[in-house]
């Protein structure tokens, strides 16, 4: 990312602050819910009992932070075997395109997302971490599924 990209960025968090929210359940639970840039779904699973059964649910915006948090986070709560990523994939960004990109297929030598097509999708993460991830956590694509109903049957096949 450039200087200027960087510029960019800070200023959208100024003009157009997005909320870090993500919202924790059963820490025992290996079921994790990512919601995309889909807010109100956010807040419908967080405001449900569905909540006292999974791990967390929370949103992902980015192709390279938002992608090293959840590498971070699964690395460090080793519990979560599965990841739902649902909800509206970041028109622009498309995070989780590059989310099941990087489970396929991992990094470059540069650290970028193999087969990508997001624009900046560069992580810090180590090999290692990503690795974890790979081996370890199950990915359930239902990107652009909106309906909570329609997820949480999917959940409930878990």
């Amino acid at each position: 990312m450039n200087v200027i990209d960087e510029i960019i960025g800070e200023l959208c968090k100024i003009i157009l602050p997005i909320p870090e929210e993500c919202y924790f359940g059963d820490h025992e639970s290996s079921i994790a819910i990512c919601t995309l840039s889909s807010m109100n779904l956010l807040k419908k699973f967080a405001n449900s009992e569905i909540l006292n059964n999974i791990s967390i649910v929370g949103r992902l915006f980015s192709e390279n932070k938002g992608i090293d948090s959840i590498i971070e986070y699964v690395n460090k709560n080793q519990k979560i075997k599965t990841l739902i990523v649902c909800g509206k994939d970041v028109s622009g960004h498309k995070a989780g395109h590059s989310l099941f990109e990087l489970h396929k297929n991992g990094i470059d030598k540069n650290k970028r997302i193999i087969n990508s097509t997001s624009p900046y999708p560069y992580l810090s993460v180590s090999q290692s971490k990503i690795q974890y991830f790979q081996n370890n956590v199950t990915l359930v694509n239902l990107i652009n599924e909106t309906n909570y109903e329609t997820i949480l049957n999917k959940i409930n096949f878990f």
